[in-house]
């Protein structure tokens, strides 16, 4: 079997959580896994990504993965025999607290999923492609399915990026300053408010005279208002959630 192996630096002997991903295209997630904050959990060992490719648990010379779907139809369906298998000889290794699915006929990923995920620490994620999966397998093996937004893309593994991006900026350790992940958008339901840098000018446009002001109680106070102000006008449907 081949799989992709995203490990952490030497001095590292374990990680806070690992994910597997089962893909029939994993060169695709090699670049978003080799980056940024993801890059900085795994050189912490705060995270172990694994991608394993669907294609060596494939049948036959050709390792068949795919096949015409029943009732006839447009598109091909991914075979339950390579899945099931890969995800046995997964769940022969360890035991995970949730296998998911990415899919766009699926609730959206939101924080509060990525938030409670990001607590867990074995996780699987199967891909998805083609017309999608045997039904077999959701019923029988995945505990979540999750989609990133109502489109469709030619396969999981974009998904899969954004979501393991979510979860793993949240473990503690990974970003530097804990406080930035917990002010982020949508972690109290409401949208971020404006930020600023320097210059306080630029091209007659002046940072809020409040922000400079040194007064925080009076800062907190206007970026509570400006938060409330922005999800109102731009997603009302977060203050209905709250209600």
């Amino acid at each position: 079997m081949k799989s992709l192996i995203f490990k952490t630096n030497k001095n590292v002997t374990f990680a806070n959580m690992r994910i597997d991903i089962i893909s029939v295209a994993p060169d695709l997630l090699e670049s978003p896994f080799n980056h940024s904050i993801v890059k900085r959990a795994k050189d912490k060992g705060l995270a172990e990504i694994i991608i394993h490719d669907l294609r060596a648990y494939g049948l036959g010379n050709y390792k068949q993965i795919d096949d015409t779907q029943f009732g006839g139809g447009a598109g091909m369906v991914m075979m339950i025999e390579p899945i099931a298998n890969c995800i046995k000889k997964l769940q022969s290794e360890r035991a995970y607290e949730e296998i998911i699915y990415m899919t766009p006929d699926a609730k959206t990923l939101n924080q509060a999923t990525a938030n409670t995920l990001s607590l867990k620490e074995n996780i699987l994620i199967l891909t998805g492609h083609y017309k999608g999966v045997d039904q077999r397998i959701r019923d029988k093996y995945i505990t979540k399915e999750i989609s990133i937004g109502d489109y469709v893309l030619t396969g999981g593994e974009l998904a899969a990026a954004v979501l393991v991006d979510a979860i793993v900026r949240l473990i503690p350790g990974v970003i530097g300053d804990e406080q930035s992940a917990l002010t982020d958008s949508f972690q109290d339901n409401l949208l971020s408010p404006p930020v600023y840098t320097r210059p306080s000018q630029f091209e007659g446009m002046k940072v809020p005279d409040v922000l400079l002001s040194g007064n925080f109680p009076k800062i907190e106070d206007w970026r509570s208002d400006q938060a409330y102000k922005r999800t109102e006008e731009i997603r009302p449907d977060l203050l209905d959630e709250t209600s």
